[in-house]
């Protein structure tokens, strides 16, 4: 069964794991992380849940104007950090300038974001960018038309149709005489689609793509059953040794992304959070947990209640790294890999405790994560109290931790006894 799996599934995983763009796509989000992270940290020292006792109403306000910029600036504008991106490393990608390429990739979504703002009184502020479109209203705009403006660029940069400098010119004036031919035309290209979206539909790309793409993906991205397909999938691509996170979170990163992005909006504003799913629900209430497939809660099954020398030293070299969910040691050393008894809590425990979480949050014993970006190697049950800013988002941890540690118990208990005698029959051989 496991051979004809993996003749079906590891060539998928191949192509995904190294599909140029998706890997442009996780690199791109991955500028932003230590970005967005430094934006988290503002957004959970501003709202404190004890901060209205501590000062007067007054100087609560004075003191998140102060500090409020910091996410409005990292995780507000994120949309730009990850355009940039994907034109920077897909440039490089080709082996073309990369620098021209992120910059080109930038001031093309620009070309088509609406520099406008509508007041409520229906007058229109011009010579000003909204906010929210840089933010998460213009991630997909942003990300197609970064692909798009890069593959422009290099494609003239590779049929040489750039502007070539005597050899003693300085190499910084040779590249930027290089890139402005492939330049003005690419930015030609995005500034003609906006005149003619602008002028005869009498819309903007952003409304177009918003309506049309993001928002049915975000949508269907947010649910629960979607959200139970990726888990499962990073499980089983797990289970045959193959990065289950790198692959599947490739190519749902962009929805989960989004989704954290509109939370934080909402919570900064002060209104409801909108999202149960998103990136740090994920984030906490899989990975957070000690690793992939929440390993932590066997570590600590192993260590209690095991008796196989084997599987005591793995649990002792995989709590340290399993404190701060890295759980390679157990993956490999279990091992987890290509292992039958262990296929069923590998892949049902994941999927209970995402269910159990999302009952949790839909029904209101526990807030949703508020959109703060917590740093994947914070610990459990600290790292759920961040993500919600409330007690309950650690206290829920701990109940998932309990329901893997059932799930798995028989399971370890019955591959315990299998190692135990395979040591007594190696004693008594030698």
């Amino acid at each position: 069964m496991f051979e004809k799996m993996s003749e079906y599934l590891v060539p998928i995983a191949g192509k995904l794991n190294s599909n140029r763009f998706l890997a442009v796509l996780r690199d791109a989000f991955m500028l932003a992380f230590p970005i967005t992270i430094f934006g988290s940290i503002f957004v959970v020292l501003t709202n404190l849940p004890f901060l209205d006792k501590l000062m007067s109403e007054g100087a609560l306000g004075n003191f998140r104007d102060m500090f409020g910029i910091a996410s409005s600036a990292t995780m507000g504008i994120m949309s730009v950090f990850v355009v940039f991106g994907i034109g920077y490393y897909l440039s490089k990608s080709y082996d073309v300038e990369a620098i021209f390429g992120g910059a080109i990739s930038l001031v093309s979504f620009l070309m088509l974001t609406p520099f406008v703002v509508q007041l409520e009184g229906g007058e229109a502020v011009t010579g000003v960018i909204p906010l929210d479109r840089l933010g998460a209203k213009g991630m997909f705009l942003g990300m197609i038309t970064a692909f798009l403006a890069t593959e422009i660029y290099r494609r003239i940069v590779q049929k040489n149709i750039t502007i070539k400098m005597p050899p003693g010119v300085p190499p910084a004036v040779a590249k930027s005489f290089a890139a402005l031919i492939p330049a003005l035309i690419t930015l030609t290209v995005f500034l003609l689609i906006n005149v003619l979206v602008t002028q005869l539909f009498n819309t903007n790309m952003h409304e177009v793509i918003y309506n049309a793409i993001q928002a049915p993906l975000v949508g269907l991205g947010s649910g629960i059953v979607p959200t139970l397909i990726a888990v499962f999938f990073i499980q089983i691509f797990w289970f045959f040794g193959l990065h289950g996170q790198i692959i599947i979170n490739s190519v749902m990163d962009p929805i989960w992304n989004t989704l954290m992005i509109e939370n934080l909006e909402a919570y900064t504003a002060g209104q409801p959070v909108p999202h149960i799913i998103s990136k740090p629900f994920i984030e906490i209430y899989t990975v957070g947990m000690g690793g992939t497939g929440m390993t932590l809660a066997v570590v600590f099954a192993i260590l209690i209640f095991m008796k196989s020398k084997q599987m005591k030293q793995v649990g002792k070299l995989g709590l340290g790294p399993g404190i701060f969910n890295v759980n390679e040691p157990i993956i490999f050393g279990l091992p987890i890999v290509m292992n039958p008894i262990i296929i069923v809590p590998w892949i049902l425990a994941p999927m209970i405790v995402t269910l159990v979480s999302y009952f949790a949050m839909s029904t209101g014993l526990v807030p949703p994560p508020t959109g703060v970006a917590v740093p994947w190697t914070v610990p459990f049950f600290i790292n759920g109290i961040m993500a919600t800013n409330s007690l309950a988002g650690g206290l829920l941890q701990l109940v998932n931790m309990a329901i893997v540690f059932v799930i798995w118990f028989p399971f370890l208990k019955t591959l315990d006894r299998m190692n135990v005698k395979k040591e007594k029959e190696e004693e008594q051989a030698a």
